[in-house]
């Protein structure tokens, strides 16, 4: 066991007895040492049932025969974070996260790992430590939010309270309902309640094998959470005794089961940041172009909230990822489960075919799409099945911000009109820094009621909750010199998303002329982290990763 290193031979007496100071026996020496990499915090609705889901896997641990050790994990919550500066924190945590987990399970010399994740970038954070550790790893993800109650309807976090700012603003509701609508749009524990990130990035983590099944989809309140928790802890000391290891598991055809997933789910855009990480860890190269030509042969069979009006409990009471993969045509791939994601596939059984609908698929197509043209020359993304069909196709006037800031402040005060194509810019991986999620404007479009009339590009990101025709990680970035740094206001923007176009009227030379030209705003973040970050970071269609 790697554990030895730090447990046996007489030369380890020092380490032996600080071991026993943590109230281990002689007897667990002989044990494998699982670190439970726990995200748990009171500051995120996601991960507050942590502590009962760590009990849980603590004790199947032990049962199977192992010694679990608990260590902490940060875990930032976009919805807090979202509209102020701390959402430049929330992708670069992936990477603080990737590298904590991956020093205590080295400075410790751990034989496995649980990974106890919930929110947007804490799981991407867990996978990338798991493939670059590769040691025996279960991720267990905390589970969805129940939606709530409010005037006789079901709620959810972004289009309850995020879109109704907007429609607020738009004086489509009152001051009192905008009150009840933020009290009862999260009733309690769980990630948001649509196919989001967090709970996008869970059904992925299923589907590429790294969770036991129906971990994705079980709620953060339910009894079968504790129970697949507790399988969890007593399957990874299994896994170390059968040394089967995450490289074993998430091998290019894993992803590409991934890939096809997420289109025919319609998930969320930061799943094409997240999942070329995961694979870079693992020594795997995941090109944009994958993604599309992946969603042009998968058609979209679920349609959850943003896009539609179904939630992650409706899914797993429909069979959950195993049902919604039994529909799908998979590559042959291990999982932890210590059975082919194949044999897992053909025992689903879907139970709701208004949810999962294989044979009348809400889409022919994926939902998400990549576009390229002058303006997004190495790429950008769009998730299209929550886009309008008459926005699929749409020419309009560049209205260009420096910043997410000065674009919403434009849009709470009624200064973007139909026939728009909002333009953020320098919030990028590099030029943010952190690439910055985009909610807080895009919800304001959609809830004042612009979501047909008004586009937005930008080189930042969406939140999973997006819906409208937005589209993001515009590369090459406004900081590292890309085109989109080159608009003015009053340019002439085509999007054509079924043949994948994004363009600005502008020649090449215009282009070239115009960047030698800007003057780059300064960084906006000098000290700190960040400060590094934007120095390491690369390009969103390589997954932001840092070099």
């Amino acid at each position: 066991m790697r554990s030895d290193q730090i447990k046996k031979g007489a030369q380890r007496a020092p380490n032996r007895s600080l071991l026993y100071a943590t109230g281990i026996t002689p007897k667990d020496l002989n044990k494998p040492f699982i670190g439970i990499a726990s995200s748990f915090t009171d500051l995120v609705p996601g991960h507050i049932s942590m502590r009962d889901l760590e009990r849980y896997i603590e004790r199947g641990i032990a049962a199977g025969g192992g010694v679990p050790f608990v260590f902490g994990a940060p875990a930032v919550c976009d919805g807090i974070a979202m509209g102020h500066s701390g959402m430049h924190y929330s992708l670069a945590s992936r990477e603080i996260i990737a590298d904590l987990v991956e020093t205590v399970a080295n400075a410790n010399m751990l034989d496995g790992l649980i990974l106890l994740t919930n929110c947007d970038k804490v799981t991407p954070g867990m996978l990338m430590a798991a493939a670059r550790l590769n040691i025996p790893s279960i991720v267990v993800t905390a589970g969805a939010s129940m939606t709530g109650m409010f005037e006789k309807k079901r709620r959810s976090l972004v289009r309850d309270t995020f879109e109704a700012v907007g429609q607020f603003q738009a004086g489509k509701i009152t001051e009192c309902q905008l009150t009840g609508l933020e009290m009862a749009s999260c009733p309690g524990a769980g990630s948001c309640q649509g196919l989001y990130t967090a709970n996008t990035m869970a059904c992925l983590t299923e589907t590429l094998g790294m969770s036991l099944t129906g971990c994705a989809t079980a709620l953060a309140v339910s009894a079968k959470k504790r129970r697949i928790a507790y399988d969890s802890g007593i399957r990874i000391v299994e896994l170390v005794k059968e040394n089967l290891k995450p490289r074993d598991i998430m091998t290019l055809d894993a992803f590409k089961n991934a890939i096809t997933a997420d289109m025919a789910l319609g998930g969320s855009t930061n799943t094409v940041l997240h999942l070329p990480a995961i694979a870079y860890e693992a020594g795997i190269k995941l090109p944009l172009a994958l993604f599309d030509e992946i969603s042009r042969k998968t058609p979209q069979i679920c349609c959850l909230e943003p896009a539609g009006d179904y939630y992650m409990e409706d899914l797993d009471n429909a069979g959950g990822m195993q049902a919604a993969l039994s529909a799908l045509k998979l590559n042959s791939s291990k999982t932890v489960n210590g059975k082919d994601i194949v044999d897992i596939a053909k025992d689903g059984e879907i139970l709701d075919d208004a949810v999962i609908r294989p044979k009348n698929p809400y889409k022919t197509e994926g939902g998400i799409a990549i576009l390229r043209g002058n303006l997004a020359p190495d790429g950008a993304v769009v998730k299209q099945a929550a886009v309008s069909e008459k926005m699929k196709v749409f020419t309009g006037q560049a209205k260009v911000f420096d910043s997410e800031d000065s674009a919403m402040q434009a849009i709470l005060d009624k200064k973007i009109t139909s026939g728009s194509v909002v333009v953020i810019r320098y919030e990028g991986p590099a030029g943010g820094p952190g690439m910055r999620e985009m909610l807080n404007p895009t919800s304001a479009i959609q809830g004042m009621g612009l979501a047909d009339s008004v586009a937005l590009i930008t080189d930042g990101r969406f939140s999973g909750g997006t819906r409208g025709p937005c589209i993001g990680h515009v590369s090459p970035e406004a900081a590292s010199g890309g085109a989109i740094g080159a608009i003015n206001d009053g340019d002439t923007i085509n999007i054509d998303i079924p043949k994948r176009i994004l363009n600005v009227e502008l020649t090449d030379a215009q282009i070239k002329e115009r960047i030698a030209k800007a003057k780059k705003p300064e960084p906006k973040i000098k000290i700190g982290y960040l400060s590094r970050y934007s120095r390491m970071v690369q390009s969103a269609d390589s997954g932001a990763v840092l070099k």
